[in-house]
């Protein structure tokens, strides 16, 4: 944290240093290094400056607010860091123009003087402001994973946790993993061999922003054009004609039938044809297209269309697995034996635990055939991921995890010992306090979370033991496995017949690893581009503490402001508030907590055949590598990543089919097209029009809901009664009778 007048971090700052490129012990051992990140640091450039603190707190607090308010519209725009990247970049240089010069001192500081401005806006502050934001994006999911309990239980069960328990949970659930992650950095930040891929995207974009721009249409004016059109055309598909948003052209056409709607409907059925003019449902639940590679897309593209418009199919037209055709194809929402939609609040009792009684009474839980498949592949994605690491990337891990822990320091690591470090106690103190609050949380008010103090215990030590071999995996692969199917299933087998225990753990035990994760995610950005430590760690620390604050409230104004908000059936039809990922949470906590995985997926339930997708799920990499091995002229072999393919439908529910051909088509023509005919554009303009079209359609939603939106005024007219699919959610088994569908006799 240095300024050109005052210091944090180094008392009398050493010039720049500039290492030989070409002298091979000052060059980073891995090559996609050598070729994206400099061996040069400036220690003089002021970091620790106002408009980096102006900036930060307010890129986080609106991306907070944003993100938070998308969350839980039926198309949950995301606004990420790269938009907050390229949207402050010229707010810096404006603001390095025209603040004043003045001197000041900070008393505690010494004789230190700051000032407001100490030249001109330079990348290290950028950096930063970047860092800060994202702390509140809540590791890329827009909505911390804390506040879908406070949802689930206010909007769906219809029970009462108070605001202070709610702002517990989400800020521990957060902070939490940050307390050992801190720990951790000297094994997966310092070395050279854990290089953190995913890293480098950024580093790219932070030295294309800061070179010199002489061109005639600087990145800053694109930026703000097409920031003013999307500004303005959404107004078209966010209010005077919302069927834009999904325009599923099948249904129109075949207008009274079942089939042709369940395969034509973009948001309720395979989406065959479905098309779309809404920038927020190409980049809902996938974030942008245009910021994604198309090896990516190519993947997530084979395995979506391969589960999509082969497997589905197959299983409900052709197999009827699991009696698929009494309920709708494509549905998050759970049923019983009839069809009907079952009643969750019937089977809670005044304790919040399940009713026995009722359950036995209402019958087993039935899921579409498309949820309980995604259940499957989400337990083969696990395994597979593990296995296809062992295989493909095990001798690689270990070498350079040995090559980390006996090798010589690499330029970057060098240049950052100039940098006070931050102290171990600063860690020790984070996880204690942080662990002793949530303690105190599940035993003082257990009644609003349920979750005994062992729970939390073992919460922690899994996510604890998780964290060095997942950040190892993700340092060297790019690939993070995640916990969040595991430990609903182990804690439903321990302890069932309480929902909100179930989610709580989930949350302590999955998202206290991921956020350690982010947090060491993104001490390698600091690292690569050579941000004093300390700094790092305050602004992570408090963004995060600000962002969930923020969250927590924007949540609190919705819940109690919104009628009906998460009700599907009760909104109006078109209503955005639909809350599609709270849905499928809150059926997750129906099935892992409330019923508990032995009444669905073990010898109780209709569903334990899933199992099986564990053993598929983890010989599939095997095999490949067997094939690999046996046919190593064969370059395609190891291009099949079953993780990537199996897990492609991962964000399905709550995305749809509209989303994934939206997404695929963009990126198609963005980062290959594009890419490869307009390689020049692209480079200079893509990732500002990502950022762009995100910035214009989150200000108008915003603007469109506190003009119009609270005050009820809609307008009523065909386009606006959404896709026109009314019997894509209806089923087409004999006997079965459901509001607004056909009857089969």
């Amino acid at each position: 944290m240095v300024t050109t007048n005052m210091s944090l971090d180094v008392e009398k700052p050493p010039p720049p240093t500039t290492i030989d490129d070409d002298n091979e012990d000052e060059q980073s051992p891995i090559e996609e290094v050598r070729l994206t990140v400099t061996n040069t640091d400036d220690p003089t450039q002021p970091v620790w400056t106002f408009r980096m603190w102006f900036l930060g707190l307010l890129s986080c607090s609106l991306l907070s607010f944003l993100n938070q308010f998308f969350a839980y519209r039926t198309e949950p725009l995301v606004i990420t860091q790269i938009t907050v990247q390229v949207a402050t970049l010229p707010i810096g240089h404006f603001m390095a123009a025209v603040l004043p010069e003045w001197k000041f001192r900070i008393p505690g500081f010494g004789e230190k003087v700051f000032s407001f401005n100490p030249g001109p806006f330079n990348m290290k502050e950028h950096v930063l402001i970047t860092i800060f934001a994202n702390a509140g994006s809540a590791f890329g999911s827009g909505s911390p994973y804390g506040v879908g309990i406070v949802n689930i239980i206010k909007a769906f069960y219809g029970r009462s946790i108070s605001f202070a328990a709610s702002w517990i949970l989400i800020i521990t659930t957060q902070v939490l993993g940050y307390g050992w992650a801190g720990l951790l950095r000297k094994y997966v930040v310092e070395p050279a061999h854990m290089w953190w891929p995913s890293t480098l995207v950024q580093v790219s974009l932070f030295r294309a922003l800061h070179e010199k721009d002489d061109h005639r249409l600087s990145r800053g004016k694109f930026f703000f054009i097409a920031l003013v059109c999307s500004f303005s055309w959404y107004v078209i598909p966010g209010y005077l004609f919302t069927t834009l948003t999904s325009i599923s052209w099948v249904c129109w056409i075949f207008s009274k039938s079942v089939t042709a709607q369940q395969i034509g409907s973009g948001m309720k059925g395979l989406g065959l044809g479905a098309l779309t003019l809404d920038w927020s449902a190409v980049a809902s639940f996938l974030f942008s297209p245009l910021i994604s590679p198309f090896f990516a897309i190519v993947n997530v593209f084979m395995g979506y269309a391969l589960i999509l418009y082969f497997v589905i199919p197959i299983a409900y037209w052709c197999l009827n697995v699991y009696n698929a055709n009494r309920f709708p194809i494509f549905s998050s929402h759970l049923f019983t034996a009839k069809g009907q939609l079952y009643n969750i609040s019937a089977i809670v009792n005044d304790q919040f635990e399940l009713n026995v009684e009722q359950y036995q009474a209402q019958g087993r839980i039935h899921l579409s055939v498309f949820f309980a498949l995604t259940y499957g592949f989400g337990f083969a994605t696990i395994a597979s991921t593990l296995t296809h690491v062992a295989c493909f990337y095990g001798r690689e891990i270990i070498e350079r995890y040995r090559a980390s822990s006996k090798g010589k320091e690499d330029i970057h690591t060098r240049l950052m010992r100039r940098y006070k470090d931050i102290p171990s106690w600063w860690f020790h103190v984070l996880l204690i306090v942080t662990l002793v609050v949530s303690l105190l949380l599940c035993i003082f008010l257990n009644d609003q979370v349920q979750m005994p103090w062992w729970g939390l215990i073992f919460a922690g030590a899994l996510a604890f033991v998780f964290t060095l071999p997942i950040s190892i995996i993700t340092a060297t692969t790019n690939q993070t496995p995640g916990l969040n199917i595991i430990t609903e299933y182990v804690f439903g087998l321990i302890y069932p017949g309480r929902p909100i225990a179930n989610v709580c753990f989930k949350t302590y035990g999955y998202i206290s690893m991921a956020q350690a994760v982010s947090f060491l995610s993104d001490f390698k950005l600091g690292h690569y581009m050579k941000i004093p430590p300390r700094s790092m760690f305050l602004v992570q620390f408090i963004g995060t503490i600000l962002a969930g604050t923020i969250n927590i409230g924007v949540a609190w104004w919705l819940l109690n402001s919104i009628e009906n908000i998460c009700q599907d059936t009760l909104l109006p039809e078109g209503s955005p508030w639909t809350c599609p990922g709270d849905r499928v949470f809150f059926d997750a906590s129906v099935i892992w907590g409330l019923v508990g995985p032995k009444k669905i997926f073990g010898s109780q339930g209709n569903y334990s055949a899933m199992n099986w997708f564990f053993l598929g799920g983890a010989i599939g990499p095997v095999i490949v590598w067997l094939l690999h091995k046996a046919f190593p002229e064969q370059s395609w072999i190891p291009l099949i990543n079953l993780p990537v393919l199996l897990g492609a439908t991962g964000a399905m529910p709550p995305a749809t089919a509209l989303n994934y051909n939206s997404w695929i088509f963009v990126g198609t023509i963005f980062n290959f097209f594009i890419f490869r005919y307009r390689k020049k554009w692209w480079q200079r303009y893509n990732y500002v029009l990502s950022a762009a079209l995100d910035a214009g359609v989150a200000f108008m939603a915003v603007l469109l809901y506190f003009s119009l939106g609270l005050e009820n005024r809609g307008i009523n007219w065909w386009g606006t009664e959404g896709e026109h699919c009314p019997l894509a959610s209806c089923p087409t088994a004999k006997g079965i009778v459901v509001d607004g569908c056909p009857s089969y006799s």
